[in-house]
């Protein structure tokens, strides 16, 4: 009888870390619960996966990464990872970041979208991309009550491609189609603020909408890619009027990720810029609101 209830303990003991690590994965959330409009059949195909990047995507989805537990703030961010629309760098661009943000209290939803320049792809990155980018913002607006989100603080943030992604949903047409069947398509698209972090050359307005969110935008000089679309889109926020935080570095080139990776000292914080702007725009907590005076 003590053999078999030490063996119990024995089991109980190290399935424990098991069964909470299964726990602990992150919920995932397919932007379509029947697979996406025109390609429901393609839903079920396998992604590939391998070392930093998927590939091969077919469902698109959201991946949620929740706060510790006391601190959400109400505030959350839909993060698009870049990879030339061929592949997602989803380790250093879609799961790094979202843990970054969310141990800033942020409710973090990484999207999956599909890819306009993967082999034998059926996909268009300004028909599919986009249409992915558009659902996301709508579905992470109707799940606010599940999450405990402010729609007033929903952001989305890209990198290098995903910024493109972000490019069109954030200065396109944002209203929903109040005709729409789906009840998620009636929702408003336009985040309230965007994180573009070396964001890609497409899509960028030559003006921007009246009611663009506010930007935050990063890259480094050399990166002979992206840091002119960092140029342009603080060229067009200064003509708008529409306020913007541009970080432009001397090196670091293209894809230096979260900067984690990096030895230059100022590539390897600049999240903390972002979490800096984040706290000093009030993205991180609700703005107080004054109590009316009392007339005596």
């Amino acid at each position: 009888m003590h053999k078999k209830l030490t063996t119990l303990m024995y089991l109980l003991l190290f399935s424990c870390p098991l069964m909470l690590k299964a726990q602990d994965k992150p919920l995932v959330i397919p932007l379509w619960q029947k697979g996406a409009p025109g390609f429901e059949s393609r839903r079920n195909e396998p992604e590939q996966a391998r070392d930093y990047w998927v590939k091969n995507i077919h469902n698109p989805s959201l991946t949620v990464f929740l706060p510790p537990a006391g601190k959400a703030n109400g505030s959350a961010v839909v993060v698009c990872p870049g990879g030339g629309h061929r592949l997602l760098v989803y380790t250093a661009e879609g799961i790094e970041p979202a843990r970054y943000l969310s141990n800033l209290g942020v409710t973090v939803f990484v999207l999956k979208y599909r890819l306009g320049r993967d082999t034998l792809s059926p996909y268009k990155i300004d028909v599919h991309a986009k249409q992915d980018g558009y659902r996301a913002m709508r579905l992470v607006r109707s799940k606010a009550a599940e999450y405990g989100l402010d729609t007033n603080r929903i952001g989305m943030m890209g990198f290098s491609a995903g910024g493109e992604v972000v490019d069109m949903v954030a200065y396109g047409e944002g209203k929903g189609d109040q005709q729409a069947p789906d009840p998620v398509d009636r929702l408003n698209a336009r985040p309230n603020f965007v994180i573009q972090i070396y964001p890609g050359p497409l899509f960028i307005p030559d003006v921007l909408p009246a009611d663009a969110p506010p930007a935050f935008l990063l890259a480094a000089n050399d990166d002979a890619c992206c840091s002119v679309s960092v140029v342009k889109l603080l060229e067009r926020y200064r003509a708008a009027k529409i306020p913007v935080e541009v970080h432009i570095y001397t090196q670091g080139s293209h894809g230096f990720n979260m900067g984690n990776r990096s030895k230059l000292q100022s590539i390897n914080t600049w999240p903390q810029r972002m979490a800096d702007w984040l706290t000093d725009n009030n993205y991180l907590n609700p703005v107080k609101k004054e109590r009316p005076k009392v007339l005596h």
